[in-house]
């Protein structure tokens, strides 16, 4: 016959309620069944610092713990499955919430348990941060606008209007408020917008290749690109140099 334990100091404070579980990580499929019981491929195994031993883990649908060591008799061994991203377990089902919610390996790492209380701090850290990035953007200049928004759609900014350029930043902004706070804060973001500006009007030229630029009047070299870096971004960079300071100063008085 199983002993049952004193139950481990995760359990203390443990609460019984209705809970849900949401797949984590971008891809979500239709269906993810987990492991519900230990095996040599996935171990399920949690170790108790009490007894200082690992103790096996598996969820049988008729026992009311999720250790092995505590279920008496035969055990009918359940199936643990997330349908379109989420899986809801009634306060009865006490022996699969401890699973999840306390010991399964995948804890933290395919899903997690839905906390209102964190859900809502984190929302709020998220509508905070969209204000912050959508008073940047209404207060930002268009050039610098142009300049954050070609990282994002490329040269189809030439093609849009001062007005269609502010509505696709505003919008940047709300869906992806930190990637546009980073790019508003990042000085670089403006000087590659400026040579590529300068390579679109053939002031400069960037080598097929796209291993260096030249002056598109005569050839003459300005840079290097150096190996497996953004050609605009190693210009930005040179544009920062005494050098490039000077270079720029004469591209910025042929594109006016």
């Amino acid at each position: 016959m199983a002993k049952t334990k004193e139950k481990p100091a995760a359990e203390k404070g443990w609460e019984i309620k209705d809970r849900t579980y949401f797949v984590t990580g971008r891809y979500k499929p239709l269906t993810l069944r987990i492991p519900s019981k230990h095996s040599t491929k996935v171990p399920m195994l949690w170790y108790d610092e009490e007894t200082n031993t690992q103790r096996e883990l598996r969820y049988a649908t008729n026992m009311d713990s999720p250790f092995r060591d505590e279920q008496e008799g035969e055990a009918t061994i359940g199936t643990i499955l997330f349908k379109d991203g989420a899986l809801v377990v009634p306060k009865q089902f006490q022996a699969l919430q401890k699973l999840l919610s306390l010991y399964h390996p995948y804890r933290g790492k395919r899903y997690k348990e839905y906390d209102s209380v964190v859900e809502a701090h984190d929302e709020l850290d998220i509508m905070e941060l969209q204000i912050d990035a959508l008073n940047a953007a209404r207060s930002m200049d268009i050039d610098h606008l142009e300049a954050i928004m070609r990282v994002e759609v490329g040269s189809k900014v030439n093609q849009m209007s001062s007005k269609e350029l502010k509505r696709d930043a505003l919008m940047f902004a709300r869906q992806n408020p930190a990637l546009f706070i980073d790019l508003a804060k990042d000085e670089n973001v403006q000087l590659r917008n400026f040579a590529i500006l300068a390579t679109e009007a053939k002031i400069i030229k960037l080598a097929d290749d796209q291993r260096s630029f030249t002056w598109a009047s005569n050839g003459k070299k300005l840079m290097s690109v150096p190996f497996e870096e953004n050609p605009y971004s190693a210009m930005a960079a040179f544009f920062k140099t005494d050098e490039g300071v000077e270079v720029f100063k004469s591209i910025e008085k042929k594109l006016k």
